[in-house]
């Protein structure tokens, strides 16, 4: 049995995860910073700004899992905004790199969250985890984000995975709780030409990553955690309007509106990134229970 200290435990993936994994068997701990409030699961309490951490989360703790980390389409990206987002996640990592050297001399893992901003908008090309970094604020704060695990690994000695994730799909929240607030009305909109690449994976699925770079020990380094068969915006919204109990159109929604309204934000929606899962399918024989579309979204929202 694994004992799990998740940071960021009561977010979209975390809450999930933590529940699966007392499901299989494993125990689960949350960092919160406001432990009280936490009913699910044994909770403590840590304050990012602060740099502190009830040093209670480390004691016989097998692995680490970071989750945490400010929104990255919550707010408009102000100045102080782009700051807070590369910093939330920055310091939650230093926080943890200094508490497992101190009190985690039961680790043997750590395993953060990245997410597939690393590549910035490549168009139609294959990104595998060796592709170059991209340009643009999704990239920059990616980088800074790994570089932050990378230098946890070398202080500490640990086994590192960072999870570069896609568009995570929940029909509970995340971005297509807000795709679904038209759809639902008869409108699934795509955004600009809609020919940009969107790789997703079914919120299930990304959580059996994490369990599953918690019991192998070839999960290192950074990994593609996408489905095998990202699409593009204009069938993501067509499979999303088919998917729904109720019909729906699918409909662009000009990028210039877009622009206007998000301001470099709209890089979120309109920016492509077709990401290869061949590492995570081929070397570390990953079985997606969705590895296409439609289906994954008739689980999550079809009736």
């Amino acid at each position: 049995m694994n004992t799990v200290l998740i940071g960021g435990g009561t977010g979209l993936v975390g809450s999930r995860l933590a529940d699966l994994l007392v499901e299989r068997g494993d125990s689960v701990r949350i960092l919160s910073r406001s432990p009280a409030q936490v009913a699910a699961h044994p909770a403590f309490a840590w304050d990012t700004k602060a740099q502190t951490i009830d040093p209670a989360a480390l004691e016989g703790a097998t692995h680490v899992i970071n989750l945490a980390g400010a929104g990255i389409a919550d707010a408009r990206w102000s100045d102080e905004r782009k700051q807070l987002i590369i910093k939330s996640r920055v310091s939650t990592t230093k926080l943890l790199q200094r508490a497992i050297k101190e009190h985690g001399e039961t680790v043997r893992a750590y395993i953060s969250a990245s997410a597939i901003g690393y590549y910035g908008n490549r168009g139609d090309d294959w990104l595998a985890e060796e592709a170059d970094p991209g340009e643009g604020f999704l990239s920059e704060s990616t980088q800074a984000w790994e570089e932050a695990v990378r230098e946890l690994a070398g202080n500490t000695g640990l086994r590192t995975v960072m999870m570069r994730t896609g568009i995570a799909l929940s029909g509970e929240g995340g971005a297509l709780s807000k795709m679904l607030n038209t759809a639902r009305v008869g409108v699934s909109g795509y955004f600009g030409d809609g020919e940009q690449w969107y790789s997703w994976i079914h919120l299930d699925d990304l959580c059996r990553t994490y369990m599953s770079a918690l019991d192998d020990e070839a999960y290192e380094g950074p990994i593609n955690a996408v489905a095998p068969l990202p699409v593009r915006n204009k069938t993501f919204a067509a499979a999303l309007a088919k998917a729904l109990p109720n019909p729906a159109v699918a409909v662009p929604v000009p990028a210039v509106g877009i622009k206007l309204a998000m301001g470099e934000m709209a890089h979120v929606v309109l920016d492509s990134a077709r990401v290869s899962s061949r590492r995570l399918v081929d070397s570390l024989g990953f079985d997606f229970e969705f590895a296409t579309i439609q289906p994954a979204l008739q689980d999550l929202v079809g009736q």
